[in-house]
């Protein structure tokens, strides 16, 4: 049975998508059947993934929440090794309203996702930046989250809001909800303010934090507009190495690319 982690923080530019999308493809160059879901209606992790709009003919996750669209219809192989992705679309923005009618509203994205446990051994889920309905759906149908701080001023201001919403998940929705983890973004080892913040999530959050940090790199930025995961854009630049060592820690084994890309191609 697949595992479901989400990739959760409200606030915006944390790094949320692109390790989505960089966990996402390294967990399918590991062998691992692999589906990203997107559940942001900006839809980066959609595009970041190669998933181009117009060939979204057979729906999004919006028709599967709001109008019980069929989700294996909506699944979309990528051009990448083992790896599937649930699009996301501009229509989602209104969903936030729209649940608050249907039944059950918090739980809609579980159910569907039930069905595709047996077929993938990881579902990685982008969150919105909001603590809304949509991220509450995302809470709901994870085994566990991740969570990216960026190392910048304010780290770590609206981790209570988000720990407290993640608490209220476990007592009323889904008692089994873990933290995977908390993961440094953005780190510029120049600064004595990356070192700070470092020194002070990990003394937050203790041992949740990864061991692995990811570094502030032009290749990570640039990658999406080439709608590349980073190891397809630039393989051997440093953002491209730490993302392969995030998906090591989580795997617990080390990962042979190589050997993937040799039975399977691209």
């Amino acid at each position: 049975m697949g595992k479901i982690i989400g990739i959760c923080n409200q606030k915006g530019g944390t790094g949320k998508t692109t390790t989505a999308i960089n966990l996402s493809s390294y967990l399918g160059l590991a062998g691992k059947p692999t589906l990203l879901v997107d559940m942001d209606p900006q839809g980066n992790a959609t595009s970041g993934a190669g998933i181009e709009e117009k060939t979204i003919v057979s729906g999004s996750i919006y028709e599967v929440l709001i109008n019980d669209e069929s989700i294996e219809k909506t699944v979309k192989q990528s051009l990448w090794p083992n790896l599937w992705v649930v699009p996301s679309s501009i229509a989602l923005t209104g969903a936030e309203i729209e649940l608050v009618s249907i039944n059950e509203r918090e739980r809609r994205l579980r159910k569907v996702l039930e069905s595709l446990r047996d077929r993938f051994a990881y579902i990685i889920i982008d969150a919105p930046p909001s603590l809304g309905l949509l991220t509450v759906n995302v809470l709901t149908a994870a085994d566990s989250i991740i969570i990216p701080i960026q190392c910048e001023y304010y780290a770590l201001e609206g981790m209570t809001r988000l720990l407290n919403t993640v608490e209220l998940v476990r007592e009323r929705l889904n008692p089994l909800l873990e933290i995977e983890g908390v993961l440094l973004t953005m780190a510029d080892f120049r600064t004595r303010l990356t070192l700070q913040v470092i020194e002070e999530v990990r003394r937050f959050f203790k041992e949740k934090t990864f061991n692995t940090i990811i570094p502030r790199n032009i290749k990570l930025a640039e990658a999406p507009s080439f709608a590349k995961p980073i190891y397809f854009y630039e393989p051997i630049c440093v953002g491209a190495k730490a993302y392969m060592n995030l998906t090591e820690e989580i795997l617990g084994e080390k990962i042979e690319v190589f050997n993937t890309l040799q039975k399977g191609g691209v």
